[in-house]
């Protein structure tokens, strides 16, 4: 069974939320809120489904604006992932060179070559573009 939008229900929704470009600390932390109360609410309907989508294009320009984000290197990007995987360094050993390789590497004194993003990018199930 498809489940069709509904205009009517998704206009009294919007009565009820009233979403509107965010501008304050207040109205940021309002909208998370409802944000998070439809991320983690079962079987959403398609009008609450449009209003999740809107609500979070609302946080995320707000987000963007009042809480950037710098871009990380490749080697930072790299020991994350290998904190979050519980991957040390004397596992790459072998799949990217020597230990003294490796270490430059994760260290950030030597470039990831696009052959070594390949091989760490087949690892970690990650696009390769995160080590270049």
């Amino acid at each position: 069974m498809t489940l069709t939008f509904n205009p009517e229900i998704y206009s009294n929704l919007l009565v009820e939320v009233t979403p509107k470009v965010i501008e304050t600390e207040q109205e940021y932390e309002h909208t998370l809120a409802i944000v998070e109360k439809l991320t983690f609410k079962k079987n959403r309907t398609p009008e609450e489904n449009a209003l999740h989508r809107l609500l979070v294009m609302l946080v995320e320009v707000y987000e963007a604006e009042h809480y950037p984000m710098s871009e990380s290197s490749p080697d930072e990007i790299l020991r994350h992932i290998m904190e979050a995987s519980g991957t040390r360094q004397a596992d790459l050993v072998g799949i990217l060179g020597s230990s003294g390789v490796v270490s430059e590497i994760v260290n950030g004194k030597r470039a990831i070559s696009k052959a070594q993003a390949k091989i760490l990018a087949e690892l970690f199930k990650v696009s390769p573009s995160l080590f270049i």
